[in-house]
């Protein structure tokens, strides 16, 4: 486990690819990657993006975000976000919890664009498999949002 207090980066999302050379600029040598539930589709998408650029991504899962803050291990989180104003951005599913914890633990929060197409609610399948396999009995109702709005007050810094 990493244990050097404030050092994690936390990337949580599908981001333009651009994001990855900002933090191979940086110098940042390992990212902590959120798996993106239900699809894992931000475990995909950045843990190759990284690999790429010679940064090494740890996958943890979405829940396991909130233990690292309680241990005053997060230096900074990034959300991918699909839309922006004023008065916050339209981001993937998690990106509330993970901008009140950065509020709370006093980390900042910043936002880069996604590089999905918009897609406001899932399938129940969606999270009645994982990875394919049955994980919910048949017959079992599912709810799958796959965004919600961060207030601007949880947001550090748009990037565009």
């Amino acid at each position: 486990m990493f244990d050097k207090e404030n050092s994690i980066i936390l990337l949580q999302g599908v981001f333009k690819a651009s994001i990855f050379d900002l933090l191979k600029e940086r110098k940042d040598q390992e990212v902590f990657v959120l798996e993106g539930r239900p699809g894992l589709e931000a475990a995909k998408h950045s843990c190759r993006e990284l690999l790429k650029r010679r940064i090494k991504p740890t996958l943890i899962a979405d829940n396991m975000a909130g233990f690292l803050f309680y241990q005053s291990l997060v230096k900074e989180t990034w959300l991918s976000y699909y839309t922006s104003d004023d008065d916050g951005a339209l981001c993937q599913i998690g990106g509330l919890i993970l901008g009140v914890l950065g509020r709370k633990h006093k980390v900042p929060v910043y936002i880069y664009p996604n590089d999905q197409k918009l897609q406001l609610l899932g399938y129940s399948k969606d999270i009645s498999y994982f990875n394919g396999v049955q994980v919910a009995p048949s017959g079992t109702k599912g709810y799958v949002p796959l965004v919600e709005w961060v207030p601007s007050k949880y947001i550090n810094r748009v990037y565009e």
